[in-house]
């Protein structure tokens, strides 16, 4: 167990932290009406249990209590947006090497930590051979991907995503995501622009590197033909 995550758990478990709502409350828990007849003042008392001379125990200090509610709090949130937000959160994804990876990359995704582009090459319902690529934080957003996760439906390109290809009807789209500016009209062919850090991302299997802060994870084993996942990161994990 990682020491944050024992802060964290102690904070959670601290019914000092956890029965009063600010540090001025958990002081008052501290006194006594006897406290009170003698000294005649509450912020006296107070002062007197802060520094040790009341109460029951070593006290918290201001700053130990603050960062246990903090750390509570933070414990709570992301309890919750595992167990309420994450559609891949307690599905069974092993043999699936392309869900796994959409699963690992949920929540950084969300959080606006990383933005992932997916570029699928498979074949649609009518046999056709169809590609694009696909912004995947934007696709959380707009739809529920429980579905994906659950196996119940494959993940496909759209006419709607950042870039469409029928290779049978020839079909061809693009459109600018909430993430992604579209470059069709390159020499290297298409290129993506982040749009909260403007860098550019090169999807060209010829380049080496795809761009300043990107990677490309290559999913082998699965039912389309292609899978490609280009991870930009937009800002420091913490």
């Amino acid at each position: 167990m990682s020491d944050e995550l024992a802060d964290i758990q102690s904070g959670i478990g601290d019914s000092a932290v956890a029965d009063h709502a600010t540090y001025e409350e958990y002081l008052d828990s501290q006194i006594s009406n006897t406290d009170l007849y003698f000294l005649e003042d509450k912020e006296l008392a107070r002062q007197q249990v802060e520094l040790g001379y009341r109460g029951s125990g070593e006290p918290l200090k201001r700053e130990e209590f603050e960062a246990k509610k903090r750390a509570a709090e933070n414990f709570r949130l992301n309890k919750h947006l595992a167990t309420k937000v994450l559609a891949s959160y307690a599905k069974d994804l092993s043999g699936y090497p392309f869900l796994q990876a959409l699963a690992e990359r949920e929540e950084s995704n969300r959080s606006g930590k990383l933005t992932s582009i997916i570029f699928i090459g498979t074949y649609n319902a009518k046999n056709q051979e169809i590609s694009g690529y696909i912004d995947y934080a934007h696709r959380l957003k707009t739809e529920n991907f429980e579905p994906y996760f659950l196996r119940t439906r494959a993940l496909m390109p759209r006419t709607t995503d950042m870039s469409f290809y029928n290779w049978e009807t020839q079909t061809c789209t693009s459109n600018a995501m909430p993430n992604f500016q579209v470059i069709a009209d390159n020499e290297s062919g298409i290129l993506f622009k982040n749009k909260r850090d403007r860098k550019i991302i090169n999807v060209d299997p010829k380049e080496p590197k795809p761009g300043d802060k990107t990677t490309v994870t290559h999913i082998v084993k699965d039912e389309h033909i292609q899978v490609v996942i280009y991870d930009h990161l937009t800002r420091r994990k913490t």
